[in-house]
C-alpha cells in the first residue's frame, strides 16, 4: 500500500518547524501569581505542604512586586493571614490588615504590575468557612449567604481603595457579583475589575493551600456552598449567572481534573477565561518529581499549556515563577 501524499510526521523532524506549526504557546503574561501575605511574621515560613511556596511577611511585597515585573509575570493574587480571627471575619475589614498594606506596598513600587485581591472570608473566620455563620432550628450552624454578601462587598471596595486593579470573589455565595459590583460603584471605583471564581469545586486539591492560608474549616466542609465536582452543567449555569450580574472575568477551579469544564465555559462566553492550577495540583507534580518518577520541568509545562489548551486566557498557578523562567523570561 502506498504512503499517503500527506504525512504529518513531516511537521514533527525539527525543533524548529514543531515551533512554527504550534497551536498553542505559553506567555509569562499568562500567569498569575497567587501569594500569601502574613501580618504576623517578619521572614517568610515555608509552608510544609507546597515546596517553593512561602508565607510572606507585608515587608516582603515590594521586593515581590518587582521580581513579578522582572519575569514579565501577568499578575499576581493576593491571599491574607491575619492576626486574629473571629467568628465574623472581622480583620478581613481592616484597612490595616495584610492585604490592603501589601496591596499598597506593591502598587508603590510597581504600579503597572496588576494586583488581584481574594474576597472571602475563610481566612479571616475562626471557623474556616466562606461565609458567616448563622444557627439554624435544629441546632446545627449554617452559612448565611445573605450576611456574608454585606462583608463581601465591604472587603472588595477595602482592597479597591488600597489600589487593587482586580477584586475576585471566591466564596461561591450567591448573589455575590451583583453585590459586590454595586458596592464597588457606589463607592466610585467602577473602573476595579471583577473576576469571579463562577466555577469553584468542592475539590479534594485544596489541601495543601488551606494549611499556606490557615483555612481548613473546623467542622464540615463546603460541599453545601461549592460545587458537585460531578457536575458539568451547573457550571454553565454558574458562569451565565455571574456574568449576567456583571463579571468582567469568569475562573473555573481546579483546573488539571476539569479540563472538560474549562472547555465547556469557553465555549459559552466571550468574557475573558481564567483557571486555577491550584495547590494540590502543585504538590502532588513536586512530590512526583521529587521520587523521581517524572521530569518536572516538562510535566510542568504539558500540564500549563494543557490549560491553555482547553481554553483558559490566562493561568493561576504557582509554578508562575518557575514557568516564566523556563520559557526565558
Amino acid at each position: 500500500m502506498p504512503f499517503p501524499a500527506q504525512r504529518p510526521r513531516r511537521l514533527r523532524t525539527t525543533a524548529a518547524i514543531r515551533e512554527l506549526v504550534r497551536e498553542t504557546a505559553l506567555s509569562p503574561r499568562d500567569f498569575v501569581w497567587p501569594l500569601f501575605f502574613h501580618a504576623s511574621i517578619d521572614e517568610a515560613r515555608p509552608v510544609a505542604t507546597m515546596p517553593g511556596v512561602f508565607q510572606l511577611p507585608v515587608k516582603a511585597a515590594a521586593k515581590v512586586a518587582k521580581e513579578a515585573h522582572h519575569r514579565g509575570i501577568g499578575g499576581v493574587l493576593l491571599f491574607g493571614l491575619p492576626a486574629t480571627k473571629d467568628a465574623r471575619g472581622s480583620s478581613a475589614l481592616d484597612p490595616q490588615g495584610p492585604v490592603p498594606r501589601a496591596v499598597a506596598e506593591m502598587k508603590t513600587a510597581v504600579p503597572e504590575l496588576l494586583v488581584v485581591t481574594d474576597v472571602c472570608v475563610d481566612e479571616y473566620t475562626d471557623h474556616g468557612h466562606c461565609g458567616l455563620l448563622r444557627k439554624m432550628k435544629n441546632g446545627e450552624m449554617q452559612v448565611d449567604n445573605d450576611s456574608t454578601l454585606e462583608v463581601l462587598a465591604e472587603m472588595a471596595v477595602l482592597h479597591a481603595r488600597a489600589g487593587a486593579d482586580v477584586v475576585a470573589p471566591s466564596d461561591m455565595m450567591d448573589g455575590r457579583v451583583a453585590r459586590i459590583r454595586r458596592g464597588l460603584d457606589e463607592s466610585g471605583f467602577e473602573s476595579t475589575s471583577l473576576l469571579s471564581y463562577a466555577v469553584k469545586y468542592a475539590s479534594s486539591f485544596y489541601g495543601p493551600f488551606r494549611d499556606a492560608a490557615d483555612c481548613a474549616p473546623q467542622f464540615g466542609d463546603r460541599s453545601g456552598y461549592q460545587m458537585d465536582p460531578a457536575n458539568a452543567r451547573e457550571a454553565l449555569r454558574e458562569a451565565r449567572l455571574d456574568e449576567e450580574e456583571g463579571a468582567d472575568m469568569l475562573m473555573v477551579k481546579p483546573a488539571l481534573a476539569y479540563l472538560d469544564v474549562i472547555r465547556a465555559v469557553r465555549m459559552a462566553t466571550t468574557l475573558p477565561l481564567f483557571a486555577y492550577n491550584v495547590s494540590g495540583e502543585y504538590s502532588m507534580l513536586k512530590a512526583a518529581a521529587k521520587a523521581g518518577m517524572l521530569d518536572y520541568g516538562r510535566a510542568m509545562m504539558e500540564i500549563l499549556v494543557s490549560i491553555r489548551r482547553a481554553g483558559a486566557d490566562a493561568i493561576l498557578t504557582y509554578h508562575a515563577m518557575e514557568a516564566a523562567e523556563a520559557l526565558g523570561a
